[in-house]
């Protein structure tokens, strides 16, 4: 589905457009996406819908308009996609992901070319960006004054753009190419003088002088005889500058290739403008403006700004593993991937049982053909025969945006619109995707890039004969190693005057391992750390295994027997610290984690890790992070069993401790404070956090693993360590509210319940309902948070009741219900007080300022605010402090105080402007652009918004 504004006001489907009727709907439709996500008011659908005097029935028939288009949309499975049109009291929203609507993209894709260093990838944007238009905005649709306003918005931001890909063009040379471009838009907006310069100075550097001073002459007749006005600044300085001979900037060198960032630019201490590649128009955030649900403002930095010339282009992303060592063989396999590649759009399948090496020669490829690629190579674990489970698509697709230098704020937040992104952005790019260890067909194709320059590498147990059938797989099927390939394999390990010296007992080895490539890994680890001992007698011991046909079956007893080779000749220590890795529930460990599972501590736990991966048993994939090939895990796990559930609460009540230290230093005084669990068992060693930023990055970095840690805790019966893991992982939840938490939250929810446990109930529905609000789903929240306060006053926990009134306060304040919400507020703020606990009181005065003051209660807004402020010293809760400071402010306004407002405004701005807070300098900042004609405002907060628009 797909939502245009830029030519004929149109959906998009599978099936064709939605017939969506007169023009009056179609006129609703833009309204309501030009604000899309935010409510617009049946005042502001009237005067879009009608230019003069409306009927008196407008109402009524506004509605109408609106049940027939919500019926469309419910009819082409507009929910699949997101896509909702909601009734919020005397308003609709109509909520839709950003990268449905044409005019969002746009402006995505122009956001991301000024982001681009080199100007061969921000021509490709900005002319990825024009081609969305398919005629003039909004057509089709009735032109009240405010569609008119914002149609005209519309093709100013168009112009600009063309005007700039014209300059880039420049930059990299091609100047008739901006010529011919910029001469059909002279011909269409004759009058533009910032057109008709860009075209002469185009002109005059393809060596045209003569056409440009033309061109010149005939704008100056056409602005005398039209408008009755002489040639502005600039058309006069370019005519100027023709005149003069100057030959302008040097010209970049063109890219043989565009290649892709490794990440976004990182702002400069300099001014915007001096940091982008061109001048971009950049459209106000939703709400800048003085009516709500008003069409987004444009504005265009001047024209005369050239585009920045960067001395080098960015290295392309690489996300490949370093290549395999000791890799043998595989010639053939190696050159069916080489011609498998040379097609367009290639899907490359390398398929074979477990153990067999397909990782590995995956990756020797990718290495050995990297001049293949110059715009890079992407890698993703699908994890698709892992216990650990499946990535979800969003977080693959996440990880690649960021890769390609998406700013974190602009990845979509679902899987189809990430993926429709990320095939954009690889549509004309020379690109590697290695997707390993797949498990089906499905979640394969929605990873596929764009471009037919494109190659995508991927391996599978399965054969995954849908890929082949709807996407033309290439299949690459790989068997076990030749016995020489095998015994070059061990040579490689061992060293080649090893297997010299015993050639028949080194093939025999090679035999009995059945070519399999892990299992001879293993095997020559072993003989590689004993010297002394020869290979014959090392293959009589794997003879009188069961083991010759369970190696040759090439299944998971095979590598299990070479295996138990392995681990019997370590020291007790790594057996015993082996064995309990295979009952840790996350797909990584850290000495912490494996101290708490085997009972030891860290600086044990790292001895025996080391030990560990000399025997090739574990891998370190980064300083201090281990993991366990998936067939090592499921042998480890066998070792002992009994010790399944002992290990699984140590590593539980492991995470237990260190997220409550993450949490209190990300967080401190913050919520939730509660009880260990019964029978916790306190770690050797919790690891210390320097500050809030490294204790945010352990949450970040931890939470699959703390998720599938809580999960394993909800299937052992250990609900009451579930809902903990979960619940502490709070201050990271506030940070990236919008980051998909539902379903961890309704885990925990599930666990609070079935342990009977109202405390734990209240608190996670108390988080879960402020994550729905934050997500939009008001009415859930609203249905959710009803409970809370209740069941925190039967569990005898007012602080928690204080919060969940204030969550509830929140919702209800959103959908209308103003005195019930007040109410809610003011009993916070009792319960706070009673608990003498400042900081859950300055958060209900702060929202119960909020409401007084959308109740146009301005004098009672100031009593809340300014006793919220008495009870936290300076240097505390600046965040706070900036959004109770920016109330009195607003409040002072209100009261016709005006220079008291403007002062207490600018001070909430620079207080949060020196935290780092650029929501509440934003925030603000817009009241004081609104209020004064001061230019510093309208400065610093274009300042801030580009910084909360560009900052992860």
């Amino acid at each position: 589905m797909e939502f245009r504004l830029l030519g004929t006001v149109a959906v998009e489907t599978y099936t064709g457009p939605l017939p969506l009727g007169p023009a009056k709907r179609r006129s609703l439709l833009a309204a309501l996406l030009l604000s899309a996500n935010t409510p617009v008011s049946v005042g502001r659908l009237t005067d879009s819908l009608w230019d003069d005097t409306p009927p008196s029935q407008a109402r009524g028939v506004i509605q109408g308009h609106v049940s027939r288009l919500r019926a469309l949309l419910v009819g082409a499975d507009a929910e699949a996609y997101g896509v909702e049109l909601a009734t919020l009291g005397d308003a609709y929203v109509l909520r839709a992901p950003e990268t449905l609507v044409d005019a969002q993209r746009f402006e995505e894709l122009l956001m991301l070319a000024r982001e681009q260093r080199s100007p061969g990838d921000t021509v490709l944007m900005l002319k990825e960006a024009l081609s969305l238009w398919q005629g003039p905005a909004l057509s089709g649709a009735f032109a009240g004054p405010p569609l008119k306003a914002a149609a005209h918005s519309l093709e100013e931001s168009r112009l600009a753009t063309v005007e700039l890909l014209a300059r880039t063009y420049g930059t990299l040379g091609e100047h008739h190419r901006a010529a011919a471009l910029l001469s059909a838009e002279t011909a269409a907006h004759p009058l533009r003088e910032s057109l008709a310069a860009e075209l002469m100075l185009a002109l005059y550097r393809a060596g045209r002088q003569s056409e440009a001073l033309d061109r010149f002459h005939r704008t100056r007749r056409l602005l005398a005889d039209e408008l009755g006005i002489d040639p502005g600044p600039k058309l006069a300085d370019a005519y100027a500058l023709i005149l003069r001979g100057d030959p302008g900037p040097p010209a970049a060198a063109p890219a043989a290739r565009a290649r892709v960032s490794s990440g976004p630019a990182v702002p400069s201490t300099a001014s915007p403008a001096s940091t982008e590649v061109g001048a971009i128009p950049v459209a106000e955030p939703p709400g800048a403006g003085d009516t709500a649900g008003a069409p987004p403002v444009v504005r265009h930095p001047p024209s005369s700004a050239q585009p920045a010339v960067h001395p080098a282009d960015p290295l392309p992303v690489d996300l490949l593993p370093r290549a395999p060592r000791g890799f043998q063989g595989r010639t053939a396999e190696l050159a069916a991937l080489t011609r498998a590649a040379a097609g367009e759009s290639p899907v490359c399948l390398v398929t074979g049982p477990a153990g067999v090496g397909k990782t590995a020669l995956a990756l020797q490829w990718a290495h050995r053909n990297e001049a293949l690629f110059p715009d890079g190579r992407l890698f993703a674990d699908l994890r698709g025969f892992s216990e650990a489970g499946e990535p979800a698509q969003i977080d693959v697709l996440r990880e690649f945006l960021l890769a390609l230098g998406v700013p974190p704020r602009r990845v979509p937040e679902s899987a189809p619109a990430a993926a429709a992104l990320f095939r954009s952005l690889t549509g004309r790019r020379r690109l590697l995707v290695v997707l390993d260890n797949a498990r089906d067909s499905a979640t394969v194709r929605a990873l596929l890039p764009g471009g037919t320059d494109c190659v995508t590498l991927v391996t599978s147990r399965h054969r995954l004969e849908g890929l082949i059938a709807s996407d033309a797989a290439r299949p690459v099927p790989l068997d076990t190693l030749e016995a020489d390939d095998s015994t070059a394999l061990l040579a490689g390990v061992l060293g080649e005057e090893r297997v010299l010296a015993e050639p028949v007992a080194a093939r025999r080895l090679a035999e009995l391992c059945g070519g399999l490539p892990l299992a001879l890994r293993v095997t020559a680890a072993r003989l590689a750390g004993r010297p002394q001992w020869t290979l014959a007698a090392l293959a009589d011991e794997l003879a009188d295994e069961r083991g010759r046909l369970a190696f040759l079956d090439v299944d998971d007893t095979g590598v299990a027997a070479a295996l138990r080779l392995t681990v019997q000749h370590l020291p007790p220590d790594a057996v015993h610290q082996f064995a309990r890795l295979g009952h840790h529930p996350g797909g990584h460990v850290d000495p912490y984690a494996a101290a708490a599972l085997a009972g030891t501590d860290p600086v044990a736990a790292a001895a025996a890790l080391e030990r560990l991966a000399a025997a090739h048993l574990v891998s370190e994939t980064a300083p201090g992070r281990w993991v366990l090939h998936d067939l090592v895990r499921l042998y480890a796990r066998g070792l002992d069993p009994a010790a399944a559930r002992e290990a699984l609460v140590g590593v539980l009540d492991h995470g237990i401790a260190t997220a409550l230290a993450a949490a209190d230093t990300a967080e401190p005084g913050g919520e939730p404070c509660f009880v260990l669990p019964d029978g916790f068992r306190r770690p050797a060693a919790v690891r210390d956090f320097a500050d809030r930023a490294e204790a945010m990055r352990w949450l970040s970095a931890e939470r699959e693993n703390l998720a599938l840690a809580a999960q394993a805790a909800r299937d052992a019966g250990l609900e009451d360590r579930a809902w903990r893991i979960i619940l502490l992982q709070w201050p990271q939840v506030v940070w990236r509210v919008r980051d998909n938490w539902t379903p961890l939250l309704e885990l925990a929810l599930e666990s609070a319940r079935a342990g009977k446990d109202a405390y734990a109930e209240s608190r996670v529905l108390t988080l879960l309902g402020w994550v729905l609000t934050e997500e939009g789903r008001a009415a859930e929240a609203a249905a959710l948070l009803e409970h809370s306060p209740r069941l925190a006053r039967e569990a005898g926990d007012p602080l928690g009741e204080a919060t969940a009134l204030i969550n509830l306060a929140v919702v209800r304040a959103e959908l209308g219900e103003l005195p019930a919400a007040t109410e809610n507020c003011a009993r916070a703020v009792e319960l706070a007080r009673r608990e003498e606990d400042r900081h859950t009181e300055m958060l209900a005065l702060q929202h119960l300022a909020r409401m007084r003051l959308t109740a146009r209660r301005p004098e009672e807004a100031l009593a809340h605010a300014r006793t919220a402020l008495d009870l936290g010293p300076e240097h505390e809760e600046a965040a706070r402090r900036s959004l109770l400071l920016a109330i009195c402010g607003e409040a002072h306004l209100a009261l016709g105080q005006e220079d008291d407002g403007v002062r207490l405004l600018d001070r909430a701005a620079r207080e949060a402007e020196d935290a780092g807070y650029d929501e509440g300098a934003v925030r603000a900042l817009e009241v004081l652009v609104r209020t004064t004609a001061e230019p510093s405002y309208r400065v610093r907060h274009e300042r801030s918004a580009l910084r909360l628009a560009t900052t992860p």
